[in-house]
């Protein structure tokens, strides 16, 4: 008989006896390939089980008032029926020593290859007694092995699945698993700082957050993985921040009287106190001997641009060059159009890069920037390539951060002295997120918006109002003003019940708004066509824009007051807030209404109510997080950052602001974690954070 060796933490899945390598690759799908990562799969819920009871005893403590319970069975008999709705039921009933039980399954057809002849199963949940036996509908079900003891009362782990594994084989292995490599976990926080934490030992923890003896057990494990988990974070972008300000080199861009005049004599307005106070923090940024690295975050229509012009005239007026990167091709254009216009009586050297431009503009464009010759580059994603060269970068503006990846934002900083950095960001950040993922850089906030600014009305439309609404935007037209009709796709073709632009744009163009001037406007269109577009919309030779979301930045016509957003239920409620900026930006009200595609009633969409019961963004983000998460607010793919496992920046407020505070003072007293003690932790930071916050050299 072969010898089975111990298990290890790096023993691959494939050797675990439960598993063998065929199986193994059904774990590997959750990205599970060694008993050490296997030990850290935590639970995503719990389930409290009672013990297992008797048929006999279940059915007198029908008496007693008692409605959920778990008995243990075999299957005597079991069949799948047609319903004459077309629904399916599966029946089956167990058998114990002392009685019988009926389960009954709705629309659960597999659950008669659970239920075969002879199975041994576990069947929980809320039951009723009748004279000859005990019925239970949808109890939850675990199968059981001939020589497998049923789970014991108590809380027990819910893990994610994948298609091919079950509840039981995940709790049996991980109750294997945990036996054999428990004592082989190294400990990670030292001593003296679990104390200051108030967090238990990791080998308890462990235990405790799979196998848990009652909830205060489970939440004390839980709380020691997520500090841990926000502490490693907290860690790595304290390591960052103190990189940037004493390990990095920027040239010092210092503003003066003189230089501030030049640049506001361009802004043919007044400055709202949060631009002035952003500009002033800019400038205090960018005087210093190592790079700014600052998020500017602001609502829609709060003036965002103002203060990244300001900047990049600023690293302008030091004979530095300057680049403004933003996420669309459409925003590139109309950034370079507006900048053109602005500057036009200045003797600053405006440059465009974008994937779409001719083999010989790219050539003439590169050329020129490597040269010196051009001081300000406007671009997409095309500014990060390999072959884009600068004379003397100072400056990089990004906007919409988190479309753009942490790997791709690092490439522009090339060669010699690193440039300021400054992030914009419409999508009002809520606080805890921002201590999350841009922990690493200073914040300034503009709430206030320009004066002149008009107010917007949000409307969730009810049955009836599609032609009164579709009147409703004929007058606004007739007034003179202009609007934006948003759907969510180009074509229906794959789903004809959904709202597309090509099908609205035909249907309005030959019903409601004929006699109007109509333009299409989407993604699949070439580069210099979408210009023209928004181009004639712009000067008005567009009455209505039949668009998708390539205008839900920056895109800014101060006539268009009116917007109709079709198919609402399948955006985002920061995309949604993002499109109504689109309207109210001149002296004129603003008018939003959506619809849904379907049956749906847009007033039972939680997302949707949120949307129009307020303008103020900070409060949608926050709403935001809380339907959504914070990853898909954020991209946090995109950002190229690991996602966080079972910490939640909303939720773990208190440990969140415990982990930062430990983190930065541990930083400031030992910036590389060379104490003796911290060598795990210190690896667990680089680990995980070297590669995307560029901690390499700390390595």
């Amino acid at each position: 008989m072969p010898t089975v060796e111990p298990l290890q933490l790096q023993t691959p899945l494939s050797s675990v006896p439960s598993i063998g390598p065929q199986r193994a690759l059904l774990w590997s799908r959750l990205e599970l390939h060694t008993c050490g990562d296997l030990l850290f799969y935590f639970p995503r819920d719990y389930e409290l089980i009672p013990a297992a009871t008797s048929l006999a005893e279940l059915a007198q403590s029908a008496h007693r008032g008692l409605k959920t319970a778990s008995v243990v069975g075999r299957v005597v008999e079991s069949e799948r029926r047609a319903l004459a709705d077309g629904r399916f039921v599966v029946n089956a009933l167990i058998q114990d020593d002392t009685g019988y039980a009926r389960l009954t399954f709705y629309n659960q057809p597999y659950r008669l290859d659970q239920l075969q002849r002879g199975a041994r199963v576990m069947a929980t949940g809320d039951f009723r007694a009748t004279v000859s036996t005990i019925q239970m509908n949808h109890p939850r079900l675990i199968v059981l092995a001939e020589d497998e003891d049923p789970p014991g009362a108590g809380l027990q782990p819910i893990y994610g699945l994948t298609e091919g594994l079950k509840q039981a084989e995940v709790r049996r292995t991980v109750r294997t698993v945990l036996a054999g490599v428990i004592d082989e976990v190294p400990e990670v926080l030292p001593d003296d700082l679990r104390a200051k934490l108030q967090v238990g030992g990791i080998r308890a923890a462990l235990r405790a957050i799979h196998q848990p003896a009652d909830t205060n057990d489970r939440d004390s494990a839980r709380r020691r993985f997520i500090i841990q988990e926000l502490l490693v974070l907290q860690l790595a972008l304290a390591m960052r921040r103190r990189r940037l300000t004493t390990d990095l080199r920027a040239p010092p861009l210092p503003p003066s009287p003189k230089i501030n005049a030049r640049i506001e004599r361009i802004f043919p307005f007044a400055l709202t106190a949060d631009q002035q106070r952003a500009i002033e923090e800019v400038g205090q940024d960018m005087s210093r001997q190592f790079p700014m690295n600052r998020l500017l975050q602001g609502d829609v229509g709060s003036g965002k641009t103002v203060v990244a012009q300001y900047a990049l005239l600023l690293a302008v007026a030091h004979q530095h060059q300057a680049a403004f990167m933003v996420p669309t091709e459409v925003l590139a254009q109309q950034h370079f159009q507006t900048l053109t216009k602005s500057l036009a009586a200045s003797r600053v050297r405006l440059g465009l890069l974008t994937g779409g431009m001719s083999a010989v503009d790219r050539r003439t464009t590169l050329a020129a920037l490597a040269a010196g010759e051009l001081d300000l580059i406007i671009g997409t994603q095309a500014l990060v390539s390999p072959d884009v060269e600068f004379a003397k970068l100072g400056l990089v503006i990004i906007d919409e951060q988190h479309k753009f990846g942490v790997a791709q934002r690092a490439r522009l900083r090339r060669g010699g002295l690193d440039p300021h950095s400054l992030v914009l960001s419409a999508t009002p950040i809520p606080r805890t997120v921002a201590m999350t993922w841009f922990g690493d850089l200073d914040v300034s906030q503009l709430k206030e918006k320009p004066p002149g600014r008009a107010p917007v009305h949000t409307y969730l439309s009810r049955d009836g109002w599609r032609d009164r609404w579709w009147q409703f935007v004929s007058d606004r037209l007739d007034e003179g003003r202009q609007a934006y009709i948003v759907a969510p796709r180009i074509s229906a073709e794959a789903e004809p019940d959904t709202s597309s632009v090509e099908r609205i744009y035909a249907e309005l163009q030959a019903g409601p708004l004929r006699g109007f001037r109509l333009a299409l406007l989407h993604g699949r269109l070439g580069s210099r066509e979408k210009v023209d577009v928004i181009e004639r919309f712009a000067q008005g030779r567009v009455q209505v824009l039949v668009t998708t979301t390539v205008i839900e930045v920056g895109i800014d016509v101060p006539n268009a007051s009116v917007m109709t957003i079709l198919g609402a239920e399948q955006f985002g409620l920061a995309q949604l807030h993002q499109l109504r900026g689109r309207v109210g930006r001149g002296g004129h009200p603003g008018y939003v209404c959506v619809f849904t595609d379907g049956p749906d009633d847009p007033q039972e969409h939680e997302r949707l109510r949120a949307f129009a019961a307020t303008e103020d963004g900070f409060a949608l983000a926050e709403a935001d997080v809380r339907m959504r998460g914070p990853g898909d607010l954020l991209g946090v793919r995109q950002t190229g950052m690991p996602p966080l496992r079972i910490a939640d920046p909303l939720r773990d407020v208190a440990e969140l602001e415990a982990a930062r505070e430990v983190a930065r003072e541990l930083i400031d007293h030992d910036p590389e974690l060379a104490v003796p003690g911290f060598e795990r932790l210190r690896a667990q930071v680089l680990r995980r954070y070297g590669e995307t916050l560029e901690l390499g050299d700390i390595a």
